[in-house]
């Protein structure tokens, strides 16, 4: 086994790394890599994005939004969390066992003084609240095994970021199961950093492993091939959004100049096809206004761009742009 020492905090970057070891690197060797991202709502390969965010506190608070390799829900990264990918051989039955792979850090977190235990399918839990969750991919006999370890994050951020109104969206998409969550810190005896739990983390797992710390050091063709993936993957719109299955979204809201219901159909991220309903006042056909907004991404920005000079007014009467625009994302 080998360490790869990490202290990038760009999550784009991150897991980029991530996959580029899990796919390139000598698979006859097991690679441990222990990281921290900036600010960051990693989601399931599997989940409508949207669906899993609140878009509006995401981008007022800049937290990057990402899609990962593996399937699972949605979870909160800031400097306070640890993450942990350990990528080795999957044996010959090829099959996802969480087991298998967390034991080593349940173990670990123990010698540190922490009670803990595996939970329901991919989750460590102290005194039943979660601050682990856990994902895996199986490709070509390797076995790539991640997760996170809440040490001392801002929940309040991660509960607000993660908190969106799920009820007016329906896709075929994986949702994320909401728990109760905790952070590592309080129940340790000793105060320390999140730097200092990595170090004591990193050499307990090896020492599960009955061996030291040996560093493993990318070369420049791995460390360009790693930001090659990170830019033209993981840092694009059409990773992180577009890919996220087909999905109906429908709102309903209530103004001094009327009321509008929005129902509209996204394919690959973007709006397909889209009906505007209510009782107000336009002199416009409102099928013209609909047809504006059919091909785009389902993204505000994109959205307040393609509606820049149309005078909404013709359409919606004393209704507002930025009341319209509220209707499709809120």
């Amino acid at each position: 086994m080998k360490y790869i020492e990490n202290n990038s905090n760009d999550p784009h970057y991150n897991l980029a790394l991530e996959e580029y070891v899990f796919k390139n690197l000598d698979i006859d060797e097991d690679y441990v890599i222990l990281w921290i991202n900036e600010p960051s709502i990693i989601v399931g390969k599997n989940q409508n994005t949207i669906e899993e965010i609140n878009m509006d506190f995401v981008r007022k608070n800049n937290i990057n939004v990402v899609r990962r390799i593996t399937g699972g829900g949605a979870v909160y990264h800031d400097f306070g969390n640890l993450n942990f990918s350990i990528i080795t051989k999957s044996g010959p039955l090829e099959k996802i066992d969480f087991k298998k792979y967390n034991v080593p850090i349940v173990n670990a977190l123990k010698r540190i003084g922490i009670q803990c235990e595996l939970s329901g399918r991919n989750d460590i839990t102290i005194n039943g609240k979660k601050f682990s969750g856990i994902a895996q991919s199986i490709i070509k006999g390797r076995v790539l095994n991640h997760g996170t370890l809440l040490f001392d994050s801002q929940l309040d951020v991660l509960t607000k970021a993660l908190n969106v109104r799920a009820e007016k969206i329906e896709s075929k998409g994986i949702k994320s199961v909401r728990k109760r969550v905790t952070n590592i810190s309080p129940y340790m005896k000793e105060k320390i950093t999140i730097f200092k739990f990595r170090e004591i983390l990193l050499n307990y797992i090896f020492e599960a492993e009955g061996q030291p710390v040996e560093i493993y050091s990318l070369t420049e063709d791995e460390k360009n091939g790693i930001q090659k993936l990170a830019d033209k993957k993981y840092n694009t719109w059409d990773w992180n959004f577009g890919r996220s299955p087909e999905f109906n979204f429908k709102n309903y809201k209530k103004f001094d100049a009327g009321s509008v219901e929005v129902s509209l159909h996204a394919v690959d991220g973007k709006i397909q096809n889209i009906k505007i309903y209510g009782d107000f006042f336009g002199t416009e056909d409102i099928e013209k206004l609909e047809n504006m907004l059919i091909g785009l991404k389902y993204d505000e920005y994109e959205v307040k761009e393609r509606l820049k000079d149309v005078e909404i007014n013709k359409f919606l009467g004393n209704i507002s742009k930025d009341e319209f625009i509220s209707c499709i994302f809120d």
